[in-house]
């Protein structure tokens, strides 16, 4: 635990501008960030007598090593990168909202030449249009048939839309005319995109000149005699209409608003929020978050708006749909954020337009108001009753593991490794974290073992010596970076733009699992003694009969079959054997796929699809001089006697042989290294993501 006076800055250094602080711990981890409209002031405060310090505070101070911090021109520029470094850096004292699930939005891919309508989780993708959240995904697909009657845009995926362009043909949704067709040049692409924002505009919540058009030209077919059209547009009409009556009218006059309301006790909140557009409620959203930081409820609330508004961005092509859909004219919350006005500058900058903040006081908002805050008691309630159990499961398998490892404090991060191959080719080894008993994927990684002479390792233990080495060794080198000459942190002061960004390897876990028994823990222990890794505790557990290892002892830990404790390394033993599977098939898939013109320096995939489009095969390829070879365009005399020599030197048919023999590449480590789909993962060796090369 520091002592705060030892990295205070002098009042003096500090300027009284507004800005953006943070403070790192002695690993160099951001903690916390915070605002301020005087920098000096705010900073002060934090280094008065800890005993007059919030409890929460307290511990944020007194783990911190260092503070630094970023003057901006103005407090609304302040709140801006306040969001973004705490969305950036995810600190362990900051109030962050968790969604309780991952909500399922109508998307319209306008970002795409031929915009598509698809149900759509997770990340939000720029230049696209989303609409909800709903609460089930049927819901988005029910709507969306109805809709593609008034508004017939592509539904399908890429792949059955190029396979349709190809024949000619349009699919079956193409047929019953729930389609448009652009893939059969049926309607125009810019026609298809006019299309497609029309019903953005419709699903936006301006409904009603849609609804006066298809009733005047449905009078106007029928004037005209021309009863089919007319029947049709009734019954597109009535589609169009089942649509806005799904959702309840609850405020006049076309209303468009974001209805916010908390529920909370001392140690959680819990909010709400029900979006409602031209007077509907339109999606509805929920959180629940942990009060790690001394916050009232004003506070949250500003928190929250930054959540739910930051990621909008005010110079986006789409201004007219971030107007209508993301941030509305009336933000109505339960109490007022204590800088209103700066977050009413900062939401009217993204909208483009007027907004208002505010509390509803009377008539139908108030009562709407309500309804939203019973809803967010409701799921406090049901969120309190979940985490109970699981709650008090993880804190007794940290507990079991504690004790029965001889630990001196809990394992709040605990790092998993293992290996996965066939036969000793395509190895890939795994690094999984589990944070307070559970798992944080964003700080998975996958390591690719290349061994002393780079054909890989001879057997595990050398594979997970190679990959806690590399793991370790970036831990220090990071460690390094974080300290001054004299081993200690870095003095506070303003933020480096270049070494302001966070080190993946930079924080040591409590604990280190390895799959394996005594050998591959002693194997291990040598990479910690070479490397003078000394606070990180390190253990085993072997497949057969679950026995836990440690470091130098003859004999294992038995941990009973009903401990919490051996529930969790198993969970991580699982874990880290998945991840390490899942990238073991991604290298070994691609080396099936390779061609021997991967080899040829100088040659990339461009070049490769001339040469075999020239030529019609490699066999053909094989029996060519240099001088037909460099007539292929884009292919010099010289790069064309490397592929002969290639060609020459490589046996027509392979057979399984040893990387020296030049006939598994992939196995010597010169195959290039996939990024299969799934979970996170980063590269071991730096700080950009993909497999570790």
């Amino acid at each position: 635990m520091a002592d705060p006076s030892t990295y205070r800055p002098r009042p003096s250094e500090i300027p009284t501008s507004p800005g953006v602080y943070r403070f790192r711990d002695a690993h160099g981890r951001v903690i916390y960030v915070g605002k301020a409209k005087n920098l000096r002031n705010r900073l002060n405060s934090y280094f008065q007598d800890v005993a007059g310090l919030h409890p929460r505070t307290r511990q944020m101070v007194t783990t911190a090593a260092s503070v630094e911090w970023t003057v901006v021109e103005t407090e609304v520029a302040s709140l801006a990168l306040e969001y973004s470094w705490i969305k950036e850096y995810d600190p362990r004292f900051n109030v962050k909202y968790r969604d309780d699930k991952s909500y399922p939005y109508l998307a319209v891919t306008m970002s795409e030449e031929i915009p598509r309508a698809m149900v759509m989780r997770g990340a939000k993708r720029k230049g696209n249009r989303y609409f909800g959240p709903y609460g089930h995904a049927w819901a988005i697909r029910e709507t969306v048939d109805l809709m593609l009657r008034v508004f017939p845009i592509r539904t399908c995926s890429a792949g059955v839309y190029r396979r349709a362009e190809r024949a000619g043909r349009p699919c079956l949704l193409g047929y019953i005319d729930k389609c448009s067709a652009p893939c059969v040049g049926r309607i125009s692409p810019e026609d298809h995109r006019a299309l497609a924002q029309d019903f953005c505009t419709f699903m936006g919540g301006q409904t009603r000149p849609f609804v006066r058009r298809l009733e005047q030209e449905m009078r106007s077919a029928a004037a005209a005699l021309d009863f089919e059209r007319a029947a049709r547009l009734r019954d597109d009409l009535g589609a169009m209409q089942r649509v806005v009556e799904k959702n309840e009218v609850v405020l006049p006059d076309g209303t468009d608003a974001d209805v916010f309301a908390m529920a909370s006790d001392e140690l959680e909140a819990s909010v709400q929020v029900f979006h409602v557009r031209d007077g509907r409620v339109r999606g509805q959203r929920g959180w629940v978050v942990e009060k790690v930081e001394e916050l009232d409820d004003g506070e949250l609330v500003e928190r929250l708006l930054q959540q739910v508004y930051g990621d909008i961005d005010p110079d986006a092509e789409e201004r007219t749909a971030t107007r209508s859909t993301a941030v509305p004219r009336e933000v109505l919350v339960p109490v007022l954020p204590p800088d209103v006005d700066q977050v009413t500058t900062w939401l009217r900058g993204l909208r483009g337009a007027n907004v208002d903040v505010r509390v509803p006081r009377r008539g139908d908002k108030r009562a709407l108001a309500q309804t939203v805050r019973r809803n967010a008691e409701h799921a406090l309630v049901l969120h309190k009753t979940r985490r109970a159990g699981d709650l008090t499961s993880r804190s007794q398998a940290l507990s079991d593991l504690t004790e029965a490892l001889d630990l001196p404090e809990a394992p709040l991060r605990i790092e998993c490794y293992d290996i996965s191959h066939t036969q000793g080719t395509h190895q890939v080894g795994s690094m999984v974290v589990f944070e307070d008993g559970l798992p944080r994927k964003s700080a998975y990684r996958r390591f690719i073992v290349r061994g002393a002479d780079g054909s890989g390792a001879r057997d595990d233990t050398e594979a997970i010596a190679e990959v806690l080495s590399r793991r370790f060794r970036n831990y220090r080198t990071a460690r390094e970076e974080a300290t001054d000459d004299d081993g200690k942190p870095l003095v506070s002061g303003p933020v480096d733009p270049e070494t302001g960004r966070p080190s993946r390897f930079a924080y040591p876990p409590n604990l280190v699992v390895v799959d394996g028994g005594q050998p591959q823990v002693n194997a291990a222990q040598r990479v910690f003694d070479e490397l003078g890794v000394e606070d990180v505790a390190l253990v085993g557990l072997a497949k057969r009969l679950e026995e836990v290892w440690l470091p130098g002892e003859d004999f294992p830990i038995v941990l009973p079959r009903t401990s919490a404790g051996l529930y969790l390394l198993q969970r991580l033993r699982d874990e880290a054997h998945r991840f390490a599977i899942t990238a073991h098939r991604g290298r070994r898939s691609k080396a099936m796929t390779r061609s021997v013109l991967d080899d040829v320096p100088g040659l990339g995939p461009t070049r490769q699809k001339a040469l075999l489009a020239h030529f019609g095969s490699v066999a053909n390829l094989r029996r060519a001089t240099p001088e037909e070879i460099a007539a292929v365009k884009g292919v010099g005399l010289r790069t064309a006697q490397a592929v002969v020599d290639a060609l020459r030197t490589t046996p027509t048919a392979p057979t399984a042989a040893s990387p020296a023999d030049g006939a598994s590449p992939d196995a010597a480590g010169s195959a290039p290294t996939p990024e299969p789909a799934g979970a996170a993962s980063g590269s071991a060796d730096g700080p950009g993501p993909g497999l570790a090369s």
